[in-house]
């Protein structure tokens, strides 16, 4: 605001001041919301970091047994096997983490019915290429999340960056000189008036 726009009055003065104090108050909040974002953010990248290590092995581990079962049954055997399976799906729920909203994946199990049977009609081999292959997916799966999650969060906190700065260096130092200005200029008025009293007092004395 120009400066020849601010009204020098004590009511103008406690405006301002209050202005300021709840944007240092918001500031604050908004700090304290960016820390716990960060801290949550290098909580899911160690968390990512280790599902990757996991990951490496668990592929591994599962194109081995798919070359075992592949040995012991046959891909015909397999992609039979696979083709009458159930499907898996995915769903999308939302979590809120400091108001942002965070995808939450959730895989829908597969129909498990009649394990005994499966265990006796599928052979070794083959459920244990199986089981790996579904772990490996429902990792992916979380890691997908996860890295989702990581992307809103660096988000939101760049967007926290920018606020936090444009308050904490325009915004209060803008209003920190308008209430400096107004003081100094009731200061000024208030000398003016000192001294107009102290010539009217003259004045009258020297009458």
């Amino acid at each position: 605001m120009p400066k020849e726009n601010i009204k020098l009055t004590r009511l103008e003065l406690m405006r301002n001041r209050a202005r300021m104090r709840i944007a240092e108050h918001g500031l604050e909040l908004l700090k304290m919301k960016r820390a716990s974002l960060v801290l949550a953010f290098f909580g899911l990248a160690k968390d990512i970091g280790v599902l990757m290590g996991s990951l490496k092995e668990l592929i591994e581990r599962s194109e081995m047994s798919l070359k075992v079962a592949e040995i012991d049954s046959g891909r015909m055997q397999i992609e039979r096997i696979a083709a009458e399976e159930s499907r898996a799906g995915v769903s999308i729920d939302v979590q809120n983490i400091m108001g942002v909203k965070i995808p939450n994946l959730k895989l829908s199990d597969v129909a498990e019915t009649n394990i005994p049977y499966k265990l006796i009609s599928i052979p070794t081999p083959v459920y244990d290429a199986k089981e790996n292959f579904t772990k490996t997916f429902r990792m992916l799966i979380e890691i997908a999340e996860k890295e989702k999650s990581l992307r809103r969060l660096l988000k939101e906190i760049d967007k926290l960056n920018r606020r936090t700065n444009a308050i904490e260096s325009i915004a209060i130092p803008r209003m920190r000189d308008t209430v400096k200005y107004i003081n100094q200029g009731l200061e000024d008025i208030e000398r003016d008036q000192i001294v107009s009293l102290k010539f009217i007092k003259g004045k009258i004395n020297a009458g």
